[in-house]
């Protein structure tokens, strides 16, 4: 029983939850909320979402917290986006301890999804990734806005950009520069380099360094582009350009948009990259059209990509859902993404992930609509539907995003949310492989037969 409760699958479960409960007891200090009272729910709540690197705040974080609530939030923070268990294993090798093969296939079934891996040489790399992008985004966001952005600020806006956390010091997030192009131009960068995934950032480098100082090596010896890394780069950009387009139109069409149309152009591209699980906002979220904000849910289900600081059901799970469409549409026996395709034990994990995520959604929602307005007519709670579902799917795909609701939410739902986030963080394929580690493997099969379909 102590080897299935400590296994590879479980020990994320409880790193997570450790981390998540002592944040909570430190943010629950009154040392740490001088602005007021704050309750142990609100402040597992708080710890919850910024561990799983949500951003849902019940209260206003820049106000209410003290410095050393902001330092919880930040670590904590920190913690999620590169996961604990990388901090862990890292901590262990450091000091020259031994790190088990379970430690190794846990780290890399994780993060790259390859147990076949130099995990120092990886750790470290990671580590450096992260560090570079945010205090080169801490910097950056400094030298633009010295008197919006401070020291403390920048580092806490910008580890909580490239972490997809969402968490910011003001009340409003970003709306006071939604028109400044060079703020803009750096949360986006540091989101879309969170939401990519660690493989792809250190894949991207080695291209870069090899175009850029290694001009002349004969062509055979250059690096080419994993199948993995394209496929995200590609769902990524499409995705992106997409959700901006359309975020663009509709917004335009409702009379929503500003009279400067650069500053509209940021608010369409903006909101459609935070959709991948960053939480920040440049407009009010809640006088966005429906249009906006049903294609705003569509890109926060999908979030980011494998191995990031993101959540969501991920690009490539998206992309192997369209390839399946498309295979069957065509007739095809395989599905087919670019060069290769994939086998059919693979299809059988993008259909559980998909369903099983849109049944935590659904449920989810249920929920919070029973609570709001369960016993309202529907002319009566006209759109309150929206709002909880858009709640829901921001707290599963740890988005951060909010219509306005948070704050208004009881115990009970709140608590619905954290459930959310914290099966949303780490995936629901990862917590049923956890439960289904406790079983025990069927040693018979009974008969097959099938079903009408259609």
């Amino acid at each position: 029983m102590r080897t299935k409760v400590f296994s590879p699958y479980w020990m994320p479960v409880w790193f997570f939850a450790g981390a998540i409960l002592i944040g909570a007891l430190i943010l629950h200090m009154d040392v740490s909320h001088p602005g007021g009272p704050l309750s142990f729910v609100d402040a597992l709540f708080t710890a919850t979402s910024a561990m799983c690197v949500t951003g849902l705040a019940v209260v206003d974080t820049g106000s209410y917290f003290s410095t050393l609530g902001l330092d919880v939030i930040l670590v904590l923070i920190q913690l999620g986006g590169l996961g604990i268990m990388t901090f862990t294993t890292l901590i262990i090798h450091l000091l020259g301890r031994h790190v088990s093969l379970t430690d190794r296939l846990a780290v890399g079934q994780s993060l790259l999804h390859d147990p076949s891996f130099s995990l120092p040489r990886f750790l470290m790399r990671v580590v450096l990734w992260a560090f570079s992008f945010e205090a080169a985004g801490a910097l950056s966001l400094w030298l633009l806005d010295p008197a919006g952005f401070n020291p403390y600020s920048a580092v806490f806006h910008s580890v909580s950009a490239f972490c997809n956390a969402g968490f910011s010091l003001y009340p409003d997030s970003l709306t006071r520069w939604s028109g400044n192009s060079g703020v803009n131009m750096v949360f986006i960068v540091l989101i879309t380099a969170g939401g990519l995934g660690f493989y792809v950032l250190n894949e991207c480098g080695s291209l870069i360094w090899h175009a850029l100082f290694r001009r002349n090596r004969r062509r055979r010896g250059r690096p080419q582009m994993s199948w993995h890394t394209a496929i995200v780069l590609k769902t990524t950009l499409v995705l992106v350009v997409v959700g901006a387009v359309v975020i663009f139109a509709a917004e335009g069409a409702a009379g929503n948009a500003p009279d400067n149309v650069l500053e509209h152009f940021w608010n369409a591209l903006f909101q459609s990259v935070t959709c991948r699980t960053a939480g920040f906002n440049t407009v009010d979220i809640g006088g966005m059209t429906n249009v906006s904000l049903a294609v705003m849910m569509v890109l926060m289900f999908i979030g980011g990509s494998p191995g990031s600081c993101a959540g969501g059901i991920k690009t490539t799970t998206f992309r192997a859902l369209v390839g399946f469409v498309w295979a069957e549409f065509r007739g095809w026996e395989q599905v087919r993404i670019g060069r290769f395709a994939l086998d059919q034990k693979a299809m059988n994990k993008v259909v559980s992930l998909v369903t099983m995520s849109l049944l935590l959604v659904g449920v989810g929602t249920m929920i919070l609509t029973s609570m709001e307005s369960g016993d309202s007519s529907y002319l009566m709670a006209r759109g309150e539907f929206i709002a909880d579902m858009f709640e829901s799917i921001s707290a599963f795909a740890t988005v951060g995003l909010s219509t306005g609701m948070t704050p208004l939410l009881d115990n009970f739902e709140r608590v619905t949310l954290i459930v959310l986030m914290f099966v949303g963080r780490l995936g629901p394929i990862w917590m049923l492989s956890a439960l289904q580690s406790w079983q025990s493997e069927r040693r018979f099969k009974v008969p097959t037969a099938t079903l009408p379909f259609g």
